[in-house]
């Protein structure tokens, strides 16, 4: 019978590693990865599914008969901001749900952690194959359901603890590399996937909607829900059947319901936030600049108060973390990197699609004859940062130094930025976009080049800036933050596509980064610098 529980626990004792650990540590290594690459794919799959929706016509009920060409001008605008809004929701849902997950495998034991988590995600995915079938379902239920694919978010912190107490110290790079650079993966899978998946109708049992765009059958939309449930129970089951608690992460050992438990109550504090924040947004109608710290303060504030007993001297401790002024300058350095990676992995296909497809912002029902085939390349990008992010860290240790590395890489990803700002206004101005795609998608492709090369660097850096006891809750809370970057840079993206300024989001963008640039200079490059070159 297979041991859940593993009581003894000794990794950096090498004959114990030889003789135990390095088996069952590979094989929970080896559930996992598949099990997170999921948790990507699911939290994310809505920068594609944006992109069929306004090819398919969901308008959510908005526009009804007896509306003046006028009106129904303007309601497309609003609609088209709308289909921004929903990767936005979930990425305000996966960060936040990051925050409660860093403390998960302590109190539910990781093998019950990930098998919750990702049987979680099942729920948005049943939902939005349902809610696919009709193109006048209400936002709402849209919304309801990017907000639970944030799950997948929050999967990562989870995940990336557990995984850290089954590998030895000389090993925790490879196995955490591993890890997280696979799981990012799981984007740019999803963005092939859902593209090639729609065109069969092999779930549309569950449906009864025929209409054809672009030669594809509504009823195959569906599947960009479904597709992902047969995996996910296998992924669930493998979790549950295959992986081990350790003693090491987790000291007060549950059973297999009180870990499921627990797991249930502390996601439900980010929900709580989450659904919060999602109403002050599309409820309010709040500025996306207020939501984010009024989400970020009442999740901190839950999980202060509102924890169990047995963490909450554990949360005060790792809450020492914000008292240094380097976890906050680290966190906007950060957050420049991983969260312009996710952000613009969530909002890359859909700016293809308004700035090349549907080109005439004075007609959103104009489609370009001679637009490019966005949906084969977008996935590249996503895939491109997560393959690269390794080197980041390789080139850092390489050179005895991640801000050198940030440094650079943060100077290319500027000049990225005003590149592609160049070619969006000369597609936006020219009666034939297409020209300009290639030079556009060569440039936003170093884009993701940079933020995977400078996501190594600054990963790098956080080990030498700050003591072994701060560093993990360091990399807990920056990783939580700066996965807000996939409800950001949607929603601004969204904002000016409205305004028919895309150019101004990508402007404002490069002079955050050159804030960054400038921080990591003054902190820990500069003569005066304390903490020269981490």
């Amino acid at each position: 019978m297979l041991k859940i529980n593993l009581s003894n626990w000794n990794v950096e004792d090498e004959n114990f590693w030889k003789k135990t650990g390095n088996r069952i540590a590979t094989k929970n290594l080896w559930i996992s990865i598949p099990a997170l690459l999921l948790a990507f794919a699911v939290w994310i799959m809505w920068s594609i599914i944006a992109t069929k929706m306004k090819a398919f016509g969901f308008n959510f009920g908005m526009i009804t008969d007896g509306m003046s060409h006028e009106e129904v001008t303007e309601t497309l605008k609003e609609i088209n901001n709308l289909y921004y809004t929903l990767p936005a929701i979930a990425g305000l849902a996966g960060a936040t749900l990051r925050i409660p997950n860093s403390f998960l495998i302590s109190l539910g034991g990781g093998r019950n952690v990930i098998f919750t988590t990702t049987l979680l995600l099942l729920i948005p995915v049943i939902g939005v194959g349902f809610a696919l079938q009709n193109v006048n379902t209400p936002y709402l239920t849209f919304a309801f359901f990017a907000a639970l694919s944030g799950f997948g978010g929050g999967n990562f912190s989870s995940s990336m603890s557990n995984i850290s107490f089954f590998f030895p110290k000389r090993m925790q790079g490879t196995s955490l590399g591993l890890n997280a650079g696979i799981g990012n993966l799981g984007v740019g899978v999803m963005q092939k996937v859902i593209p090639w998946i729609i065109g069969f109708s092999f779930f549309a049992v569950v449906g009864n909607a025929e209409p054809n765009v672009f030669g594809e059958a509504l009823s195959g939309f569906q599947n960009a829900g479904w597709v992902w449930v047969p995996i996910l129970v296998l992924a669930a089951g493998a979790a549950f059947f295959g992986m081990n608690n350790v003693i090491t992460g987790t000291p007060k050992m549950p059973s297999a319901l009180q870990g499921i438990g627990k797991t249930l109550y502390m996601t439900a504090l980010g929900l709580i936030a989450t659904f919060i924040g999602a109403y002050l947004l599309i409820g309010l109608h709040l500025n996306t600049w207020i939501v984010l710290p009024v989400v970020v303060i009442l999740t901190l504030v839950l999980m202060k108060y509102a924890t169990p007993g047995d963490i909450k001297a554990n949360l005060n401790k790792q809450f020492a973390i914000f008292n240094n002024k380097h976890t906050w300058i680290m966190t906007i350095i950060y957050t420049m990197t991983f969260g312009s990676f996710i952000g613009y992995s969530a909002a890359f296909p859909k700016l293809c699609q308004d700035i090349f497809v549907f080109s005439n912002p004075e007609d959103p029902s104009y489609l370009n004859p001679n637009a490019p085939n966005f949906l084969m390349w977008v996935f590249l990008g996503p895939v491109i940062g997560a393959l690269i992010r390794p080197v980041g860290g390789w080139l850092s240790d390489k050179i005895n130094s991640g801000a050198k590395v940030t440094a650079m890489s943060t100077l290319v990803q500027i000049l990225a930025t005003v590149a592609v700002a160049y070619f969006v206004v000369q597609a936006k101005n020219s009666s034939t976009p297409e020209e300009y795609w290639w030079p556009f998608f060569g440039c936003f492709m170093i884009l993701f080049l940079t933020t995977g090369i400078g996501n190594g660097s600054t990963f790098r850096s956080i080990p030498y800036i700050f003591s072994k006891e701060q560093a993990g809750p360091v990399l807990g809370w920056t990783a939580a933050i700066a996965a807000y970057g996939a409800f950001i840079i949607p929603k601004v993206f969204g904002q000016q596509i409205q305004n028919d300024t895309p150019e101004y989001a990508l402007y404002g963008f490069a002079v955050y980064y050159l804030i960054c640039l400038f921080l990591n200079w003054w902190f820990y490059q500069s003569p005066g610098a304390i903490i020269r070159n981490p």
